[in-house]
């Protein structure tokens, strides 16, 4: 077993051409100055040259090729026995990427019991930087966010790229490392120079240090929008103001609802519905005209908070107790057993709201109120009710003469200053004008309540959408992922309990507001597992049966089951199994055989189940949204992960199907020919063009390479949706940026946004945006 000593004197070995580096780094292995200490081997991979080359910046690194087939590699093993890093905390790596280009690598690294330590690393073009792996499973989760910090970055002088690491490994018998491509299309250079160890743990604990400003920005990085000081950010919010007004002016002539009046007339029958003519399906408005429903989704004020307790150390000017700003500290509890919250951390305790305190900043104004400082400590209480008196007071507080003391030596008032929080309805007033003047005309799911009822305000009305949030403590059922819990089953009685009573209560303000378009099952349920094997596409029945009969949707499945084969030798034929007894199903522990060609049964038994299941959900939710809210619609599921039995069902009860969405265009998710048997209109719920270079570090679902690439992939994302005529709406997710250390719920920290968490609009964003909302006119208003 190769031990410390023979790893302190390969450093010293190497000390001359040591660079400098984090924590205390030590060298196994210099490719410019091999020595017979390490065994390299190479698979469809190779060193072109015998001599190392410089780089531009002056370092001298070997060139390694990695061939173009499946998996180009390169192996690094002891000479003898294994390396004992148990005192190490990282593996290390001096490379760059050789071509113009950021390169995709792979490093494995596997102890002699087998265990194996897993990485990706999105190496990118430029110069040479540290590698540094941590030697146990990491990732920005265990540090509360779904992504971490941009890498490389510059630690004590040095660019260093901090990766994440999944799996397990025994560091004290480590037997290889291995670093691979994966199918590469043309031959790939990487540069490469010393692997080694680290002790200690600064690296890692200043990757994710001082991360977040004041402002709630990135402290690392500079864009066109970043935000410096309060001054700038009321500049910004006058000039914005007034290019409000000019493209408001430019919206085409519509009805209230936000119908297009040069479009197709239609009946008007008081409430949002749809209807199909000449091949092209219509959302239409109460008034009865063409509606294409733009939408933006989690368009709110209170949803941006992202947690400080335990990690104070990631931001750098988080408010005192005193500071005026420390109103918008909270507490939360989001440590849910979910696939989206899965190994997070810091999902707890004590929150910060940066979006709400920059509103304040931004629009908030001082109130004065006059305080007589008091002569006596027992007067504290009253002077503080002063202080914090109302609106109203404080007003007047500032236009009454101050009480005239009767002896000279009376300390003169004192004037306390304190900033009132900016009131709900200007932001409302503010955002709808946002989304009018940007060409939107729905207000999405999650977003402020406030948005929805107007009536008090001369502000134009925005339709919207809500969602069926039915919370109860029926059954679930795991179909593996589980991203937000497992299935509802409708069979449970419990189900339906809850269904009416969340439809009842979703209804009971809404009932009869025309600006409703309607309802939403849900969102995002797991139909299905994320795969392609029969597993996967039959998750929910697959997963029902290996449940006990305590679960409803078991026990109807083994009717089902019962009522086709009558005894345990037609289905013991039918499936291929032995099954000597019906009560050996009720087991637990029964696993169930996946669909094959064999046994064709099977699956013809599986899809039928999961079409009932799907249609006592979806008829449940249909029947109570009949009786409680008769006159809006039933906008479908928002299905991410789904089935064809899901699908159909929902076309049967739904008015609307409505799908998830994160693709180029509409079509590369979405089966239309399919659909269009179907024949029931299709609206996108969610979909997104994200990116890295506007602070928050996850680029979303669907990412793009630079801010300036988002405006191109929606105006696209629009134009294909356009030209497939059984849509009738795509919704943006979402309005916000969510914050940098990731928001509430699990951690997302995405730059997705319309606008910043400063609430600075992304200028070049909005303007591709409002341009490609435009291209609607041209299509719907067409009359047939």
């Amino acid at each position: 077993m190769i031990r410390r000593s023979l790893s302190a004197l390969l450093a010293t070995l190497c000390a001359g051409m040591a660079h400098a580096a984090p924590d205390v780094q030590q060298t196994l292995f210099n490719f410019v100055r091999p020595a017979d200490v390490v065994k390299v081997t190479t698979q469809d991979a190779g060193f072109p040259q015998s001599n190392a080359e410089q780089t531009a910046e002056g370092e001298v690194l070997r060139r390694v090729v990695f061939n173009p087939v499946a998996k180009p590699s390169l192996q690094l093993t002891p000479q003898t026995g294994v390396w004992d890093w148990s005192h190490d905390s990282a593996m290390t790596l001096r490379l760059q990427s050789a071509m113009d280009w950021a390169l995709t690598v792979y490093v494995q690294i596997e102890s002699r019991d087998g265990k194996i330590l897993t990485s990706r690393i999105d190496l990118p073009a430029g110069p040479a930087q540290t590698l540094v792996l941590p030697l146990k499973a990491s990732s920005p989760l265990s540090q509360g966010m779904r992504a971490g910090p941009p890498m490389p970055w510059m630690y004590e002088g040095q660019r260093v790229l901090l990766a994440n690491t999944e799996g397990e490994l025994n560091s004290a018998e480590v037997s290889s490392v291995t670093v691979s491509m994966s199918q590469p299309n043309v031959a790939q250079s990487v540069l490469i120079e010393k692997f080694g160890v680290q002790e200690g743990d600064a690296l890692q604990t200043a990757a994710f240090s001082n991360l977040v400003d004041g402002y709630g920005q990135f402290t690392r990085g500079k864009w066109p929008e970043k935000v410096t000081s309060d001054d700038q950010l009321k500049a910004l919010a006058a000039k914005e103001q007034q290019q409000l007004q000019t493209w408001l002016k430019d919206r085409p002539a519509h009805d209230k609802y936000g119908g297009l009046l040069s479009g197709p007339s239609f009946e008007a029958k008081g409430f949002f519905r749809t209807e199909k003519r000449d091949d092209r399906w219509y959302l239409v408005t109460p008034e009865g005209h063409p509606f294409y429903s733009l939408g933006v989704n989690a368009v709110s004020a209170d949803d941006s908070q992202t947690y400080v307790e335990g990690r104070e150390a990631m931001f750098t000017g988080l408010p005192g107790s005193d500071d005026p700003l420390a109103a918008f500290y909270g507490k939360g509890d989001d440590n849910r057993e979910t696939g989206a919250n899965r190994n997070r951390q810091f999902d707890q305790g004590r929150w910060f709201d940066f979006y709400g305190a920059n509103l304040q900043r931004t629009y908030g104004v001082p109130k004065c109120v006059e305080v007589s400082k008091p002569a006596d400590p027992a007067d504290d209480e009253d002077a503080g009710t002063a202080a914090n008196a109302s609106t109203a007071d404080s007003a007047a507080a500032q236009t009454a003469p101050a009480p005239q003391p009767e002896k000279t030596a009376t300390p003169a008032p004192a004037v306390e200053c304190k900033p009132v929080i900016v009131d709900s309805k200007r932001w409302v007033d503010h955002t709808l004008q946002r989304l009018q003047a940007w060409g939107f005309n729905t207000v999405g799911n999650w977003s402020e309540p406030a948005l929805q009822n107007l009536e008090s305000s001369k502000k134009e009305r925005v339709p919207y959408t809500l969602p069926l949030s039915i919370v109860g403590d029926y059954v679930s059922i795991s179909t593996g992922l589980d991203w937000w819990g497992g299935m509802p089953d409708p069979f449970d009685p419990r189900f339906a309990m809850a269904t009416e009573r969340a439809v009842a209560i979703a209804a009971r303000d809404h009932r009869d507001d025309p600006y409703l378009i309607g309802y939403f099952a849900d969102n995002e349920l797991a139909w299905a597992a994320p795969g392609n094997d029969p597993k996967d596409r039959y998750a929910l029945a697959y997963g029902t049966l290996k449940l006990t009969t305590d679960v409803p949707a078991k026990r109807a499945f083994l009717k089902q089951l019962r009522d086709k084969y009558r005894n345990e030798e037609g289905l013991s034929k039918a499936w291929g199994i032995n099954l000597s007894a019906w009560e050996l199903m009720e087991d637990p522990g029964f696993e169930p055989p996946l669909p094959s060609a064999e046994h064709p049964e099977i699956e013809n038994d599986f899809r039928y189940f999961q079409r009932v299941f799907a249609e006592t959900y979806f008829k449940t939710i249909s029947d109570a949204l009949k009786w409680h809210a008769p006159n809006h619609l039933l906008l479908g599921g928002r299905f991410g992960v789904t089935s064809p039995e899901a699908v159909e069902a929902c076309a049967k009860f739904c008015d609307v199907l409505s799908f998830n969405s994160y693709t180029l265009k509409p079509q590369d998710g979405v089966d239309f020919a399919k659909l269009r048997v179907l024949d029931k209109p299709v609206m996108v719920t969610e979909f997104h063009f994200g990116s890295r270079d506007r602070g928050p570090f996850w680029g979303g679902v669907l990412e793009v390479p630079r801010e300036e690439d988002r405006g191109p992939a929606y105006a696209n994302f629009l134009k294909s949706a356009l030209a497939e005529p059984s849509i009738v709406g795509v919704h943006w997710f979402q309005y916000l940026d969510q914050p940098v250390t990731g928001r509430l719920l699990d951690g997302e920290n995405g730059h997705l946004g319309l606008v910043g968490i400063t609430d600075v609009p992304y200028q070049g964003f909005v303007e591709a945006v409002r341009k490609a909302n435009g291209q609607v006119v041209d299509v719907i208003a067409k009359r047939p």
